[in-house]
């Protein structure tokens, strides 16, 4: 089988210095696709550059905040919505993010994934996947044809700080170690840390590896397509 690949960044839209590091891995280094996060002031330049820019494929990156690991303890950066918040809330606040994409984009989201993998837990999987499947996207780890890889990250668990997994030699051998059929591969460059983060400077981390040309010759040389979602659509 031939072996696609499409590389996604997460926070596309969050600040200036996360889309700059979007647009150069798009256009100097691997990546095909992004995730808008649409509540965010940076949030209509990035639309902007999607607009106009039809071959990176851009999808919504759902948001109902961020959790950060201080002093031995899991605590909120910032809520969208409240931790009892019940299934009404949910869907109102899932549906008014897909809304504002298709504002700022002009058109339904390529696929749907979520900051933190909110959606991995009921009841927003349920609601999330819902609204997917009436889109007719994919929706991270929920679409059987495509495996998520998320092993292109640089901090541990609990936020402590591993550079070598976003160096080129790791990027080298998750690329040899993909397996048949379509992989999204998740990533978050940035070209500035401009933003109030856990992840921060492992962003210009893997902007850099991104963009190795050591990275695009295995690549080639390995018969990786890279891709986007858009032919995935239902």
């Amino acid at each position: 089988m031939v072996r696609h690949l499409i590389v996604n960044a997460d926070d596309f839209g969050l600040s200036e210095g996360i889309n700059q590091g979007v647009i150069e891995a798009h256009e100097h280094g691997i990546l095909t696709s992004a995730s808008l996060m649409v509540r965010w002031p940076a949030a209509a330049a990035a639309a902007a550059y999607a607009r106009t820019h039809p071959g990176l494929g851009v999808g919504l990156h759902l948001d109902l905040g961020e959790m950060i690991y201080a002093h031995g303890e899991w605590r909120p950066l910032y809520q969208v919505l409240p931790p009892d918040a019940d299934a009404e809330a949910i869907s109102t606040e899932i549906a008014a993010q897909i809304a504002r994409f298709e504002e700022l984009v002009g058109r339904t989201p390529t696929h749907v994934d979520s900051h933190q993998h909110c959606h991995r837990k009921e009841p927003v999987r349920g609601i999330v996947a819902g609204q997917c499947a009436r889109m007719g996207i994919p929706l991270r780890e929920c679409t059987p044809d495509i495996f998520y890889y998320g092993g292109f990250y640089g901090q541990s668990a609990r936020g402590q700080s591993h550079p070598e997994c976003i160096a080129v030699g790791a990027l080298l051998r998750i690329l040899e170690s993909l397996p048949d059929g379509v992989t999204e591969l998740g990533c978050h460059p940035a070209a500035a840390t401009d933003f109030e983060s856990a992840y921060s400077h492992e962003r210009l981390i893997e902007l850099s590896t991104l963009c190795d040309p050591c990275v695009r010759i295995a690549i080639s040389e390995l018969s990786l397509e890279l891709v986007t979602f858009q032919p995935l659509q239902a």
